[in-house]
């Protein structure tokens, strides 16, 4: 599938007997006994194809995801089963070895952004995704993580969020929205809270709101501040993201996270509140307790959940007739079919918009976009990531709306590179864009709720 040689190819004909033995050792690690057990069960009936948005895109038999679950399989079989050992052809049973490691990375890595939709479809119910994202891992332990998508942790690592952005330089941007919000809203005492020690809430952004898209963190804090919240910003500790979910990388993964938790601690807030975004949502709220080995003593929540309170408690009011055109709404996989938040977002839009046709399937059964696992950071594989979106857009398509709302921001990169390449014709906003646009603001911070 990749065109050229880069790093990755050099590491990979570089690798030595030590590197497929340490690899092997994350792989066994990450392979619980119950995953193991998915491991002998597939039943090859081929159903979870048409389940696939690369498979369904491409017609290849390397995009099935039963195929690519077998090259994990049969790696396991060889390393870790009596049967693998002593009668490897038997049982189809394979070492891993260089052809190997390179087959996983172009399936692995290239053919799946990990949305669960195969095994939410799986006739025996095994827990596809997850098997793969721990042949991610093992591939991590290797070297053998796209240099882009491995870049993108770095960076987090080393600067505190994925885009490298100064500290300095987020407290300007968002002096510079709190300003703006202040002359939209005419109410003096608007803005974003940064360190509010003791705030309910403590918001945290998708580093590529205060890069590129200002306006959504803008309308985000609309929302805040309409709603009369108690809530802040950290100077430091910021981003949501979380790109050790999509390189299997356990440790890094765990080591970002702590990013979020030392800010509610620093800040003493209650509540951690994840603005729109799928696997930022996803690793914050149900990964990152299982890397760290141990609960919160706060309260996570997403964004969305925390706007649909504020409509059905009436804490903010909207105008519908502000959107009066077709709208439709994009499920990320791992906000919806892995993180369970389908509801609010609809409650929410049913409410702000005049008519919310869904695309079909939609909720739990949705398409992945193409954009999740990060695709969008792994440049070798962008035209497979483009390919693999068609059945999205033809799902955007066929419902005919002028606007797609999409609460989360890797989505919608997605999404707006989809617009391009087949020509939708449609605007991409987050769920709070919309809300703000349609709010039916108080007249003064003194006058807030009445209207």
């Amino acid at each position: 599938m990749a065109t050229h040689k880069d790093a990755l190819d050099e590491r990979l004909e570089r690798l030595t007997p030590e590197d497929f033995r340490r690899g092997l050792r994350a792989f066994s690690a990450k392979i619980r006994e119950a995953e193991s057990s998915w491991l002998q069960t597939c039943v090859r009936c081929g159903l979870c194809a048409d389940s696939c948005h690369y498979f369904r895109a491409d017609g290849e038999l390397e995009s099935i995801p039963a195929y690519k679950l077998e090259l994990a399989a049969s790696v396991f079989r060889r390393n870790f089963t009596a049967a693998g050992r002593l009668a490897p052809a038997l049982v189809g049973a394979r070492s891993l070895d260089k052809e190997m490691a390179r087959r996983w990375i172009e399936a692995i890595f290239g053919r799946c952004s990990l949305c669960g939709r195969c095994s939410l479809n799986c006739t025996t119910g095994v827990h596809i995704a997850g098997v793969l994202r721990a042949a991610r891992g093992a591939l991590a332990e290797m070297g053998l993580v796209p240099d882009d998508l491995q870049a993108t942790v770095d960076l987090s690592l080393s600067t505190g969020n994925n885009m490298g952005i100064t500290r300095q330089d987020w407290l300007d941007t968002v002096e510079w929205i709190g300003e703006e919000l202040r002359t939209e809203t005419g109410d003096p005492a608007a803005g974003i809270p940064v360190d509010k020690t003791g705030a309910k809430v403590l918001f945290t952004v998708n580093p590529r709101e205060p890069k590129f898209y200002p306006l959504s963190l803008q309308a985000s804090a609309a929302v805040f501040h309409a709603a009369g919240e108690d809530w802040t910003v950290a100077s430091e500790g910021w981003d949501l993201t979380n790109y050790g979910l999509f390189t299997g990388n356990v440790e890094q993964g765990r080591a970002i996270s702590e990013n979020l938790v030392r800010s509610m601690e620093r800040l003493g807030c209650r509540t951690l509140v994840i603005g729109e975004c799928g696997h930022g949502f996803a690793a914050a709220r149900w990964e990152a307790p299982e890397w760290r080995q141990e609960g919160y003593r706060f309260e996570v929540r997403s964004f969305l959940e925390v706007m649909e309170d504020y409509l059905l408690e009436g804490r903010i009011r909207v105008d519908r007739s502000r959107h009066p055109g077709k709208v439709t709404l994009h499920d990320p996989c791992n906000l919806v079919r892995s993180g369970g938040v389908s509801e609010p977002q609809r409650t929410v839009l049913r409410r702000t918009v005049t008519r919310l046709v869904e695309m079909s399937p939609c909720g739990r059964e949705n398409f992945c976009c193409g954009g999740g696992g990060g695709q969008l950071s792994m440049a070798r594989f962008r035209a497979k990531r483009l390919q693999a979106g068609s059945v999205k857009a033809e799902q955007i398509r066929k419902t005919g709306a002028a606007t797609v709302v999409a609460p989360c921001h890797n989505c919608i990169d997605q999404l707006m590179e989809l617009n391009r390449e087949y020509k939708l014709g449609v605007a991409i906003k987050t769920v709070a864009e919309m809300v703000a646009d349609a709010l039916i603001r108080p007249a003064c911070a003194g006058m807030r709720g009445e209207a």
